[in-house]
């Protein structure tokens, strides 16, 4: 039986697959993501469907879409959506993201989101477990085939939002630029602020004019390691 726990009081409730544990990544991805004007929206390997769940409980505007290649925690990620009472504003599928070409029309979306596989394959060490291999490493979707399935799904001036490692931004950026994703905001994560970043958060747009904003940095604690203000309020704290 799942453990559905509230994220924070009065907050949703939510439950986690065993490979697709919750984490800061999806939750900081979810606060940088700006929803206006989007009507529709999907997360390409939603896990247990965190990120789904974050920006539907912020905005009454919005649908979402989850495509998980994991039957499992597809079924979990529905199951979290139903839980909070967001089943109608909120669908969950079973698929591959390689193949959205054959899953949605073209333009089918405003908004795309992912918390990807952050290392290449062949890179690091690969789990003997495939689902937990398949959440960790590029096995089942590269960065290439993942932006060439953002491109296919929005329309022109569709954003595309993610969250990655810093030592992977310019192959990051080629990917996206080689399909039209013109990268437009930037934002880099650190523990400390005398720390080399952790984690960047990106928005693309489809079609977009080159052009490049480079928000400040989200520092998630001060000297002393005490959570920061910003940290506080993205967690509800």
């Amino acid at each position: 039986m799942s453990d559905f726990r509230e994220l924070w009081p009065g907050g949703p409730v939510f439950a986690q697959a065993a490979n697709f544990r919750l984490s800061t990544d999806s939750v900081l991805l979810a606060d940088f993501i700006h929803t206006g004007g989007a009507a529709r929206g999907i997360d390409l390997g939603c896990g247990s469907g965190i990120l789904a769940l974050l920006l539907l409980w912020r905005t009454e505007k919005l649908h979402m879409t989850g495509l998980e290649l994991d039957g499992e925690a597809a079924a979990l990620a529905a199951e979290n959506l139903e839980r909070n009472g967001l089943g109608a504003r909120g669908q969950v599928l079973t698929g591959d993201i390689r193949q959205c070409r054959e899953l949605f029309r073209p333009g089918s979306f405003d908004l795309v989101a992912a918390n990807p596989p952050y290392y290449a394959q062949g890179s690091g060490g690969v789990s003997p477990d495939p689902a937990r291999a398949a959440a960790r490493g590029e096995a089942c979707c590269s960065l290439e085939e993942l932006c060439a399935a953002a491109a296919w799904l929005l329309p022109s001036g569709g954003r595309f939002c993610l969250v990655h490692k810093p030592e992977r931004l310019s192959e990051l950026f080629c990917a996206m630029t080689a399909r039209r994703l013109e990268p437009k905001r930037l934002r880099l994560v650190t523990y400390l602020a005398e720390r080399a970043p952790s984690l960047v958060l990106v928005e693309g747009r489809r079609g977009g004019r080159p052009g490049l904003t480079v928000e400040p940095p989200l520092i998630l604690a001060d000297a002393e390691g005490r959570e920061s203000a910003e940290y506080r309020r993205i967690y509800h704290r």
